[in-house]
């Protein structure tokens, strides 16, 4: 069920933004829709999400009918600041989309698009667990206009399997793969490293048998112990150890290897692609601060400056739309100086980079330092632009601290 909300404004039961929000037709406009179901909790995962245990109140059966009540409301909040802006990208994620059935997804996805609009050349990405993805619903979601299939393969190795708490038999991440092949989709696959116990080889061989499958995208992330899980539990009981940073550093180093040798590269920190074309336009215009809004308990949503995150049990998330009232938990409007933090701390994780003239003053200075160190990419600074090396993306936060110190 993932961490408290953090706090912030209320916001009228009808969800109206600012007074004085202006909204530019010429900015990205994305859309997120949270399925928060899972058949099993992970015990390293902080995610809004939920078991059949937990809804309390809540029906899987209804969720898509409920979602699209939000949809209605953000067609209404977003029609009386500007005319309604094509989405651009529309991302399936959770939880476990795929544990719904697709003409569910179909039908949130057609909502969208009735809204509106979904761009011909538009992105559409469904999350998926290896053991829901069959031919029919694979087919059945391409034909709805789905493009991209992201399938949680998390590791190769049984036992990192286990210690993970992921249930999906090893040998069904194939046969995902080669069903959203045989219906048309693009692949792409999530990596976990650095579970407890889980060796250099152990690591080595899921990143070939990933290879292997020849997918278009691949995200590989470090296991990071989130507050409240049960991974957090265990380390505190010391029945599982901490995961050893410099271990992670050199699976993170092999990542790389492997998969700039197989033609991959990377575009952000923790992502690499086998081409421009199947980089994930939505998770980029996240980190290039465009705007898009989060449906579902939990989501969180920026449009024009203001963000704001929904209520997180779906009983709680329904019973406000059934109301007629804003799902909506809280937001904020961050000043000048937190945006350009966050400016900061997000562009600088992209390839493309992060202009040196966005930095103030005493960002610029450091520059040359953060060169000389090895972690920013000299001739790209030369020609205005803050890019990592590698040794700048295993140290990304202390690149960023030094990019947005006062002296």
């Amino acid at each position: 069920m993932g961490g408290p909300l953090p706090a912030g404004d209320p916001v009228p039961v009808d969800g109206t933004l600012p007074e004085g929000t202006r909204i530019d037709a010429q900015t990205a406009f994305g859309v997120y829709l949270h399925v928060p179901f899972c058949r099993v909790r992970c015990g390293y995962c902080d995610f809004n999400t939920y078991t059949a245990a937990e809804l309390r109140g809540a029906r899987r059966d209804e969720y898509a009918d409920t979602l699209l009540r939000e949809i209605a409301l953000a067609v209404r909040v977003l029609g009386e600041r500007a005319p309604l802006r094509t989405a651009g990208t529309v991302f399936f994620g959770g939880g476990t989309p795929t544990l719904l059935p697709p003409g569910d997804l179909v039908r949130m996805l057609d909502g969208v698009r009735d809204a509106f609009g979904v761009a011909a050349d538009a992105e559409v990405t469904v999350e998926a667990n290896p053991d829901t993805v069959t031919d029919a619903a694979a087919a059945q979601l391409q034909a709805s206009g789905v493009t991209r299939m992201s399938i949680g393969m998390q590791s190769s190795v049984p036992h990192v399997l286990a210690a993970l708490d992921r249930t999906h038999r090893p040998e069904n991440v194939a046969t995902a793969v080669r069903a959203a092949r045989r219906a048309g989709l693009a692949v792409s696959l999530d990596l976990i490293y650095g579970a407890p116990r889980e060796s250099i080889a152990d690591w080595r061989a899921s990143l070939e048998a990933a290879l292997d499958l020849e997918p278009d995208h691949v995200s590989a992330y470090a296991l990071i112990v989130e507050d409240g899980t049960r991974l957090a539990r265990q380390i505190r009981r010391g029945e599982v150890p901490l995961p050893d940073d410099d271990l992670q550093a050199d699976m993170y180093e092999l990542a790389d290897d492997l998969l700039t040798q197989a033609g991959f590269a990377w575009y952000e920190v923790s992502n690499w692609a086998r081409d421009d074309e199947h980089r994930s336009r939505h998770n980029l215009a996240y980190w290039r601060g465009a705007d898009w809004w989060g449906f579902g308990p939990g989501a969180h949503s920026h449009i024009a400056g203001t963000r704001w995150w929904n209520v997180k049990h779906p009983a709680a998330y329904a019973q406000r739309l059934a109301a007629g009232r804003s799902p909506a938990a809280a937001r904020e409007t961050p000043d000048a100086a937190a945006r350009s933090l966050e400016q900061v701390l997000l562009r600088s994780r992209i390839r493309e980079g992060l202009p040196v003239a966005e930095l103030t003053d005493a960002g610029r200075r450091a520059v040359a330092a953060l060169v000389a160190d090895g972690l920013v990419d000299g001739t790209a600074a030369v020609r205005g632009t803050i890019v990592l090396s590698r040794r700048g993306r295993l140290l990304a936060d202390a690149v960023v601290r030094a990019l947005t110190a006062d002296g």
